[in-house]
């Protein structure tokens, strides 16, 4: 199907051509107090066509496989192409970036569960939700999803491979009361493989005990404090970091990290290091999005940026090389040099502030670096939680957050592609309403 539209495309004139196809099929149920909500087969296929008419761009797209559907679709992309206007930076990745060695990532892994077992599962989830306490009134339900598929791309430079992969996950969310007093919370798992998952009333045991930790829940008056944010957080304001170094921002000149390669952005003891081939991780790939291979990489060194996240156009914008990340990265780890922290000890650390369990809002400005985020969590005295915190906004300077990391802990989240334990930031601004 991929070396079809290929030859279609060389047959109808473009100078060079690349074809992404997917198939999918996966299985998701929910249940909500006990009862099945839904169930959900998915069954997906897709190719997309770009070609290129000297530095002329053309893109289609179509879910039906039929060789007819096929041509028709390279027939319109070549058809668009003709009328773009030509990009000197356009074009196929450079052929010595080409992955020749497709390692095996161990990513598929099949769970042929029965939807009857699914729910069954889910159920349990839920259950053990509700069973930790009588002040756990309801709930917004437990589901579980099992996904896979296989992705093969392929080009004009003779480069033609692909690989299957798998996802499952499990997820419970829990709505806890006392009086006039109403709490969400929630807590999941997602895996390569089944088996990792984990025991789904853990799970569920997770999402009602957060639920009711969070029912008290005070306003804070406005003030300067030490934030932690804990590591399912933490992950995305390092993700604000990895928006402001791609390619795109900088080329477009619209990133508060603009032009930063070879700066301190981060504390001396702070590495972050990308990993594309771990085995079983969700982010792992033996290629990108365009082919190139993928390879482990220092992106900060001792706080340094050593270089962007790069597909090739933005490189070629710049005047650089494709970094293999054309669809995003692959396995960032931020790392500590010091001694590891539990979380208990990151408290410790802290003495008194803020803990960030959830963020809201998308008061982030990814070219000053502004950041003004709704938050939940708890307050902490005397390095230990006094009572959960709602209703207040945190807020500062991505650059200043950066500089001012105090700590990261051992407690690492798996479950992106960004793996960050917690957090501790030495000071912001918390506004709240008490």
């Amino acid at each position: 199907m991929v070396s079809h539209a290929l030859a279609e495309a060389q047959r109808l004139g473009a100078t060079q051509a690349e074809v992404d196809a997917n198939l999918q099929q996966g299985l998701t149920v929910n249940v909500r107090l006990g009862e099945v909500d839904t169930v959900e087969y998915q069954r997906d296929r897709g190719l997309g066509v770009t070609v290129y008419l000297g530095h002329r761009k053309g893109s289609a797209s179509t879910a039906d496989l039929a060789p007819a559907a096929v041509q028709a679709t390279v027939a319109k992309a070549c058809s668009i192409a003709r009328y773009t206007a030509e990009d000197p930076y356009s074009g196929l990745a450079d052929p010595g970036t080409l992955a020749t060695d497709i390692p095996d990532l161990d990513l598929d892994h099949a769970w042929a569960i029965e939807p009857a077992d699914a729910v069954e599962l889910a159920r349990r989830c839920e259950a053990a939700g509700r069973d930790v306490d009588a002040r756990i009134t309801n709930s917004e339900g437990a589901s579980l999803s099992t996904h896979r598929g296989v992705h093969v791309y392929g080009n004009s430079l003779g480069f033609l491979a692909g690989y299957p992969s798998s996802s499952h996950s499990v997820s419970c969310a829990l709505v806890a009361q006392s009086g006039s007093d109403m709490q969400r919370d929630y807590w999941y798992a997602a895996a390569r493989d089944p088996a990792e998952l984990g025991d789904v009333e853990l799970i569920g045991r997770r999402a009602g005990e957060r639920a009711i930790a969070r029912l008290g829940a005070h306003r804070l008056g406005t003030r300067r404090a030490p934030v932690l944010f804990v590591a399912e957080v933490a992950r995305g304001v390092f993700g604000h970091m990895v928006a402001a170094i791609r390619g795109g921002s900088q080329y477009r000149r619209s990133s508060f990290l603009l032009d930063a390669a070879g700066e301190q952005i981060l504390p001396s003891f702070i590495q972050v290091r990308e990993r594309p081939h771990i085995a079983k991780a969700l982010a792992s790939s033996p290629f990108d999005a365009e082919g190139v291979a993928t390879r482990d990489r220092e992106l900060v060194s001792s706080g340094v940026l050593q270089g962007y996240v790069l597909g090739s156009y933005a490189a070629r914008k710049l005047g650089l090389r494709t970094t293999g990340n054309a669809g995003g990265v692959h396995n960032l780890l931020v790392e500590s040099d010091r001694d590891a922290y539990t979380f208990d000890e990151l408290l410790t650390r802290m003495g008194t502030g803020l803990v960030v369990t959830e963020l809201m809002g998308q008061g982030v400005n990814g070219v000053t670096g502004d950041y003004s985020r709704g938050a939940t969590g708890y307050w902490v005295q005397g390095g230990a939680i006094e009572f959960p915190v709602e209703e207040v906004t945190i807020a500062g300077n991505l650059r200043d957050m950066y500089r001012a990391i105090d700590a990261i802990g051992s407690d690492v989240d798996l479950r992106g592609s960004i793996r960050a334990g917690s957090l501790l930031v030495g000071e912001m601004t918390i506004a709240g309403g008490a």
